[in-house]
């Protein structure tokens, strides 16, 4: 997908990658909602993805209301830079633990309208223009918005669907010998 470049851009790849992800979370099976990822990940279930994607929303519109308030905002927060950024997600990570999936994505439901609502108040040379917005330092606010939003919602769908591909095949048997195939079917007649 192409980085969003306009207002409205950002605004339709925010919401199609959201509208996009739920829509994934709802084919999960009941089962696969609730249960742990087959692979090794610091995302252990679908619960755990979406409460990251909220932090980061919570993360970014502070960043927002400190940096317009005159403040220079801790990007990350205060003892966290990009090279510290896994201790960082570990963080939210363990802070999410104590919500359920159901309270989670209502709070990523809320988080969600918040930031397009941020983004819809500004023009396109709020949003795009490098260092126009002074907090964002040599970059701009869209950097941060699609970062939050649109990039981050296709790194989560990727994530969830791998988890229903592999929660399908570690709950599916493996397939009955046909007549005549070389595998031994004795076992599925006792």
């Amino acid at each position: 997908m192409t980085r969003p470049a306009t207002r409205q851009t950002l605004i339709d790849a925010a919401e199609s990658g959201y509208v996009a992800l739920l829509a994934l979370v709802d084919t999960l099976p009941p089962g696969a909602l609730e249960a742990e990822f087959a692979f090794e990940d610091r995302d252990r279930c679908a619960r755990d993805v979406l409460g990251h994607l909220h932090a980061w929303h919570l993360m970014v519109l502070r960043w927002f209301a400190e940096g317009m308030a005159g403040s220079r905002p801790a990007i990350l927060g205060e003892g966290y830079a990009w090279r510290t950024l896994p201790a960082l997600n570990a963080e939210i990570w363990s802070r999410c633990q104590d919500a359920d999936l159901a309270t989670t994505r209502v709070a990523l439901d809320a988080s969600h309208r918040r930031v397009l609502e941020l983004v819809a108040a500004h023009t396109d040379e709020e949003l795009f223009t490098k260092r126009r917005i002074p907090w964002t330092r040599s970059t701009s606010l869209a950097a941060y918005l699609v970062s939050a939003t649109s990039s981050h919602y296709d790194w989560a769908a990727k994530k969830l669907r791998r988890h229903r591909t592999t929660s399908a095949a570690a709950s599916t048997p493996p397939p009955l010998s046909r007549p005549g195939s070389s595998r031994d079917s004795s076992s599925c007649i006792s």
